[in-house]
């Protein structure tokens, strides 16, 4: 069969740029995906029941139609300043103005309500800076899990009777033919004269080969790596009632890496994630307050980069969620006085203290799975959170480990978005470039409006 524009994947990235392309009524657009539709995402270890991962056929919370943020707390900061690097490609402005449209369709498709939050002439910027920490500016909107999957089912339910979908159809490999592209999978074979990527942080080991098959230039990124923290959400209300989320960073003394909040989740859940049979945390929050809990979460991260000869920075981040996973049988928690004292935390600590968990997590050591290096900059970081949200280093508050923010091998593209192959587009976290659900959603914008000729 014969596509004008075939896309790869239904994350973000493919969502908007198949949303964006929709415009052009004649064009004959499909959407491979490999997981399912929202209807029929289901984690089966989403709960107390299982514990450990099952190895589906393919994970709900990674794949399917929507990609791996169809089920976070849905979160779209329109910045340039964190998120990825499409700026660099498409210029500062273009980025921030695509951010914004991607903002009025959410708001279009059920997202009207929700708050639109902004760092701009808050005085938490001086209270941070007087003790050694740097808030980011940003514009952040919360639709909350609940509202995002919302928002998502009604963009879906748009295209659907005007765009190809192909669900449980994972791609084998991609060819370079006369006029174009053959897109090769179980179902057949499909040809486009153009071809957009959008594979998402889980197809990073499919991207690289694609990559090393068609010759296509490309190097390695970072990886982040931490742990999720949880503590009673009073001590962070004074930040998170006026700004939702505080983008934090703070420079170690002892190592001078740079330590990071990410996805802070007011009254929100702490959660498993799968990514390629690897177990780690991450959080999520509801807009609607009869899911909200007593609770506020948010990752501490030590961004890694590597140079030659080493290129495999994911590589190095599996390795330490394994090792999590091998002495926990998946997530580890501590409490972080029983981290200060160099012992592990029990079942029995856990229960009396004063944060109750919203995950089940195994009570552990997390210095037997951190580097040092990590651990020390993590922990001198919440000495100097807990100086503008005093009762941070409570004994009591509980870190999660391991948290890891895998990215993609970064993918030689020029200002369109375009591979050195004319027509062959690399969108949203599958590229390396956009770590974000705005700067993933703008990219496949962007390349749609290339195509459009706009």
């Amino acid at each position: 069969m014969k596509y004008d524009v075939i896309i790869i994947g239904a994350g973000p990235g493919g969502i908007f740029a198949a949303y964006e392309l929709m415009k052009k009524q004649e064009y004959k657009i499909a959407v491979f995906e490999e997981g399912y539709t929202l209807k029929k995402r289901k984690c089966p270890i989403d709960g107390d029941k299982i514990k450990n991962c099952i190895n589906c056929k393919h994970c709900s919370i990674m794949c399917g139609f929507g990609g791996a943020g169809a089920f976070s707390d849905g979160k779209y900061n329109i910045i340039n300043d964190f998120g990825g690097t499409l700026y660099e490609y498409i210029g500062k402005q273009k980025a921030v103005d695509l951010m914004k449209y991607v903002d009025e369709i959410n708001m279009e498709n059920g997202g009207e309500g929700t708050k639109l939050y902004s760092t701009a002439g808050t005085k938490f910027k001086k209270l941070c800076l007087q003790n050694k920490l740097k808030l980011l500016d940003a514009s952040v909107r919360h639709l909350g899990t609940d509202i995002n999957y919302v928002v998502l089912q009604n963009l879906y339910d748009q295209m659907k009777d005007h765009i190809d979908f192909y669900f449980d159809t994972p791609v084998d490999t991609v060819q370079v033919i006369d006029g174009g592209y053959r897109i090769i999978c179980d179902k057949g074979e499909f040809d486009c004269e153009k071809c957009i990527v959008s594979v998402g942080r889980s197809g990073s080991k499919w991207m690289e080969k694609v990559c090393k098959e068609l010759e296509i230039p490309t190097k390695s990124n970072r990886v982040d790596i931490g742990v999720r923290v949880e503590l009673p959400a009073v001590i962070f209300s004074h930040l998170t009632d006026e700004l939702y989320e505080s983008k934090i960073v703070y420079r170690t003394e002892k190592f001078e890496d740079n330590v990071r909040t990410f996805c802070m989740n007011p009254n929100g859940i702490v959660v498993n994630e799968n990514t390629n049979g690897i177990i780690t945390v991450n959080g999520h929050s509801y807009e609607g307050d009869e899911k909200k809990t007593e609770n506020t979460n948010f990752a501490l991260l030590v961004s890694k980069h590597f140079s030659e000869p080493f290129k495999d920075s994911n590589g190095y981040g599996e390795s330490i969620a394994r090792l999590s996973n091998m002495l926990g049988g998946g997530v580890i928690v501590q409490r972080f006085g029983d981290l200060v004292r160099g012992r592990r935390s029990t079942v029995k600590r856990i229960e009396e203290g004063l944060v109750t968990p919203t995950l089940t997590a195994t009570p552990g050591d997390l210095s037997l799975v951190l580097p040092k290096r990590i651990l020390d900059g993590i922990m001198e970081m919440i000495y100097a959170l807990d100086k503008v949200a005093p009762g941070t280093a409570n004994d009591d508050t509980l870190l999660y480990g391991v948290e890891v923010k895998f990215y993609n091998m970064e993918v030689e593209l020029d200002e369109n978005l375009e591979s050195c192959h004319k027509g062959l587009y690399v969108i949203g976290d599958g590229s390396g470039v956009t770590h974000s659900l705005s700067h993933a959603s703008a990219s496949g914008i962007y390349v749609a409006r290339h195509i459009l000729g706009e």
